[in-house]
């Protein structure tokens, strides 16, 4: 039994019909090899053997006509084999090329599930980060702060934010701002010295200004952040409204510093492949830009991704194509942010896998039936002067 033979006994899938497939047409190869190298050989010996007749003249007519029958069974032996050849050849191609567009059907599916999946566990995840930041928001230590504004309340406020990143690790640091941008409580500050900087011009702070009462909130997408020295974050923000209510006037804006890598980059090196399938699939998420967000291959806010398909992949909520990203030819199956409750980041997740080469087992195999052939026909055309000569 053949490895593909015994892999494909324990997980039947398209790709073990293209195995099987490409080991029976290396079989047949092989048979038709042996089958011609024979029947040159049947055609040597009748030469021969005509020849012997030949010499013994009268004696030898009944031996001529039987070598010449030998020779007819050859030859009509040498058309079926060739008929054979052909007809299977025929057949072996389509069940190759079918099983071929089911192995990418099957693994572009089940690509675009597992991107989906992985886009689906974002959203899930960031939908808590804004309710997080809506809910601390009206936190009565936040709003004291504000209002009085003193070093005490401040302290407290810091204080307090503290115990909050206690509970809740996936953070690096919460903030609290004034109208004017400037950092007034932090709740890491042995570790990030962001009190008394200016953000006035942050897109999270700007954002939440923007919003019309404490149930919307802001945001800035994956960027280096330098709340937390340059760190990879996402930002929520909101704004602290008069006497913690959300519908009060804003006096100022608390932003949660979100650590972007500990979620994203375990998601996407986490995914379900096998340790080949992870050598030749990067693994990302994107923005409806290209920029990547997450990356498998650690290149984020450093590359982007495209190819000719992307906008018509990227208007679909879950699919694939095989085409060319950059000079290697691969299955892109994606799946775009489904949303959760109410929230929905609006990325794409990216499976890029290039697609692996069959193997050329079948046609060196052929190579080397012909080169067997031919020296077969070689040796016959000698063996046959042989006999003139004796």
């Amino acid at each position: 039994m053949t490895a593909a033979t015994a892999d494909a006994q324990k997980k039947f899938n398209p790709e073990a019909v293209a195995d099987l497939t490409r080991e029976l047409d290396t079989v047949m190869d092989r048979t038709i090899a042996a089958i011609d190298n024979v029947n040159d050989q049947i055609r040597v010996l009748a030469l021969n053997a005509r020849i012997e007749a030949a010499r013994a003249g009268e004696a030898g007519k009944a031996f001529n006509i039987v070598a010449m029958e030998i020779a007819g069974l050859s030859n009509t032996s040498a058309k079926v084999v060739s008929n054979l050849k052909r007809r299977s050849g025929r057949t072996l191609t389509r069940i190759g090329n079918v099983s071929t567009r089911m192995g990418t059907e099957f693994n572009g599916t089940r690509l675009s599930d597992i991107a989906l999946m992985n886009i689906d566990l974002i959203d899930r995840n960031l939908y808590e980060r804004s309710c997080d930041v809506r809910w601390w928001a009206t936190d009565a230590s936040l709003v004291t702060a504000l209002t009085e504004r003193s070093p005490a309340a401040f302290d407290h406020a810091s204080k307090r934010l503290g115990v909050i990143l206690d509970s809740y690790t996936v953070y690096f640091d919460l903030v609290l701002c004034d109208l004017s941008g400037k950092i007034v409580a932090n709740g890491r500050p042995d570790l990030y010295r962001s009190m008394g900087t200016e953000h006035s011009h942050a897109i999270w702070f700007q954002s939440a200004l923007r919003t019309r009462s404490g149930k919307e909130f802001g945001f800035e997408s994956v960027h280096r952040s330098p709340l937390v020295n340059d760190k990879y974050t996402v930002v929520y923000s909101c704004c602290v409204r008069e006497g913690g209510d959300v519908n009060g006037k804003p006096i100022g804006v608390l932003g949660v510093v979100f650590n972007w890598e500990g979620l994203a980059q375990t998601i996407v090196n986490g995914v379900s492949l096998t340790a080949e399938e992870k050598s030749r699939t990067r693994v990302c998420i994107v923005d409806d830009g290209g920029t990547v967000l997450a990356d498998s291959r650690n290149r984020i806010l450093g590359d982007t991704i495209d190819f000719s398909e992307r906008g018509q992949l990227f208007a679909k909520a879950k699919d694939f194509v095989v085409t060319n990203v950059g000079s290697r030819n691969c299955c892109v199956a994606h799946a775009l942010s489904p949303g959760f409750e109410t929230y929905a980041t609006g990325w794409h997740s990216l499976l890029i896998q290039e697609v692996k080469k069959p193997s050329s087992s079948g046609d060196s195999i052929k190579r080397k039936k012909k080169r067997g052939v031919k020296g077969t026909r070689r040796s016959s055309r000698k063996r046959s002067r042989i006999g003139r000569d004796e």
